[in-house]
């Protein structure tokens, strides 16, 4: 029998979830968190999941109708999350009947709570919205899929010809590596693709296959100033040779793209991108703390103490005649990062730079390997280890990926099973290894 709990009770449970889970969502992107404090957030956060569950299907459906019809996303997260945990079938139609009419903001937040739902089963219950009319729903599914390690292959691969970009780009990314004749031949028709989303779905795919178009694609993306662009330099970043590393330097210039080539530049691990970024630090704040990001994770030179610059004190508001009322006020997670002290960090420089070999590649100090980037993923700054992963599963073909936005226990049992290659994985450039 399902315990009787307090209406007052379980709305202590819905608000603490609802914060915890806003909370946990934030550190899995977060500059100053690590796995094993996200997972302390998370332990808190799904005791009062928890205690949602134990309130049955009437408290979940209670909860479910306000927060669909104006609730914050974190409270849409929630009680999707606590309706279809262990209902009865009908529950969960009642919810995937919802994928079709919900707003964007809505749908965000139901695609996660299935993402992340242990239900029973679940996976199944999915397939039937891969056959929807609505396009939306079709990407919803295949993202969802994708997520859980499920994706119906035959399925994904007919969706491939669809007209919607997301549905073909979530196709792709769910297919992972793709085998040769059939795979590689829609990989190089849909590198062409004049939709920005596909192309890079498709750049994906393809480096992970080990496709040398996608390649060259990336390369080409890499240089221009498409939505792709910054992905595709991240990916040039990872893959890439000395020529490579030069391309970015100099795209680092160019005042609008710096920002997210200063964070591609931090996964080079180059010589080349340390010395970039030590003169980025003398730009403004906000590339300053980029510049000092990517230059630590490359030396593993830690930046505190002497190496920051003080917090400048009784900051004022602009005089209202001077106030920009366009500006971005919203918190961005690089505004956590400090402000490097360049002297200082110049006079470190000066001296360490024996260590580093202009040819070599670095990671945090130490010689890029296989024990180095599972060290990253398993005890770096969580911002960063959605890029590490990717190279990962690049390095891998595809046979490891860590899911960095899952919950923590799997992404622990995913990084425990990526040690078997921790002292063979290749540390040649990625780039070497693309056939034709």
């Amino acid at each position: 029998m399902t315990p009787t709990l307090r209406i007052d009770v379980i709305e202590e449970h819905f608000s603490e979830a609802a914060f915890l889970y806003s909370q946990w969502e934030r550190a899995l992107r977060g500059a100053n968190s690590t796995l094993e404090e996200t997972a302390l957030v998370e332990e808190r956060l799904l005791a009062h999941l928890d205690g949602l569950v134990l309130g049955g299907a009437p408290i979940a459906e209670t909860m479910l109708g306000p927060a669909l019809d104006g609730g914050e996303p974190e409270e849409v997260f929630c009680s999707v999350f606590a309706s279809i945990a262990e209902s009865p079938p009908a529950a969960l139609e009642v919810v995937l009947a919802l994928a079709p009419v919900a707003p964007p903001r809505v749908l965000a937040s139901l695609r996660r709570a299935l993402e992340l739902s242990s239900r029973t089963g679940l996976d199944a219950s999915l397939v039937p919205l891969l056959m929807a009319p609505e396009a939306s729903v079709h990407a919803l599914a295949l993202e969802v899929h994708s997520f859980r390690g499920a994706v119906p292959r035959g399925v994904a691969l007919e969706l491939l010809d669809q007209a919607d970009g997301r549905v073909v780009a979530a196709a792709l990314r769910g297919l992972g590596s793709l085998e040769r004749d059939t795979g590689h031949r829609e990989l190089r028709r849909l590198l062409d693709d004049a939709r920005p989303q596909v192309r890079l779905a498709a750049i994906e795919s393809g480096l992970l296959s080990g496709v040398r178009e996608a390649w060259d694609a990336c390369r080409q993306e890499a240089r221009g100033g498409g939505e792709g662009a910054a992905s595709a330099r991240v990916l040039q970043a990872l893959c890439g040779d000395d020529e490579d590393v030069e391309r970015l330097v100099a795209l680092s210039a160019n005042e609008v793209f710096r920002a997210d080539t200063v964070w591609a530049l931090g996964f080079t691990g180059r010589v080349a991108a340390v010395e970039a970024c030590l003169e980025l630090m003398g730009q403004d704040p906000s590339v300053a703390r980029l510049a000092g990001e990517a230059f630590s994770a490359i030396t593993g030179l830690m930046l505190t103490d002497t190496y920051v610059m003080a917090a400048e004190e009784g900051d004022s508001l602009p005089p209202l005649e001077e106030d920009d009322l366009d500006a971005d006020l919203s918190f961005h997670e690089e505004d956590n990062l400090p402000v490097p002290d360049r002297a200082a960090v110049a006079d470190w420089w000066l001296r360490a730079r024996q260590e580093f070999s202009r040819s070599g590649r670095y990671l945090g100090g130490k010689p890029f390997s296989g024990a180095a980037l599972l060290d990253a993923l398993a005890r770096g700054p969580m911002r960063r280890r959605h890029v590490h992963a990717r190279e990962l599963a690049l390095r891998t073909q595809g046979l490891h990926d860590v899911q960095t936005r899952a919950f923590t226990a799997r992404q622990s049992a995913e990084l425990v099973g990526a040690q078997r290659v921790r002292e063979r994985l290749s540390t040649r450039p990625l780039m070497r290894a693309f056939g034709g």
